[in-house]
């Protein structure tokens, strides 16, 4: 199979995923993981290598999300949408910002990564994104726009043109995303993060 082909079968994957995860579908977790799995081999070739252990990071995520959308909420429950708190968000923040300065200098310095700080820094900020959407916290739709932008950019210096497509696609989804969600949104119970973080 050409790397094109291949690389067009993900981008399908993905798009189906996203889109399950903003019709808050059970499925989009499954179908995650097989576009993750297969983003492990384009990344490995455009040398984009934080992205590419992203992906691995993804496929544990991926299950864990699973696991709570069907279980995460009160009394093992199906897990509500529900807003994040200040106090977790200025958490990630220093957690990404920390995450993101020590990968890029250690591929800088250890890799032949291309980009290895805005690598890093789109990385890291998507771990954050992807562990908030499993929680069912509204707010990672507004962490996945801003990380598209930044993503659409980097996939098009590295000629990457249908992944950027994808993700020009997921950053429209991320918007619709965060709509739809809030329409859905219950109480905010403070164990919405807070207590996990």
């Amino acid at each position: 199979m050409s790397p094109a082909v291949f690389e067009a079968i993900a981008v399908v994957f993905g798009i189906v995923s996203v889109y399950l995860s903003v019709r808050e579908n059970i499925w989009s977790w499954p179908t995650a993981i097989v576009n993750v799995g297969m983003y492990i081999l384009v990344f490995h070739r455009a040398r984009l290598y934080a992205d590419m252990g992203l992906q691995v990071f993804y496929v544990a995520i991926s299950v864990y999300g699973w696991y709570e959308w069907l279980h995460g909420g009160a009394g093992r429950t199906e897990l509500t949408v529900s807003r994040g708190t200040r106090r977790l968000f200025l958490f990630l923040l220093g957690l990404g910002l920390i995450s993101a300065a020590a990968l890029g200098i250690f591929l800088a310095r250890f890799t032949n990564a291309s980009l290895p700080y805005v690598d890093s820094a789109t990385t890291t900020t998507s771990l954050i994104a992807q562990w908030m959407m499993a929680r069912k916290i509204l707010e990672n739709w507004i962490v996945w726009v801003a990380v598209d932008v930044v993503y659409i950019g980097m996939f098009l210096f590295k000629n990457l043109y249908l992944t950027a497509l994808l993700y020009l696609v997921f950053l429209v989804l991320a918007a619709i995303g965060y709509l739809q969600w809030k329409k859905t949104i219950g109480p905010s119970p403070g164990s919405a993060g807070g207590a996990t973080a």
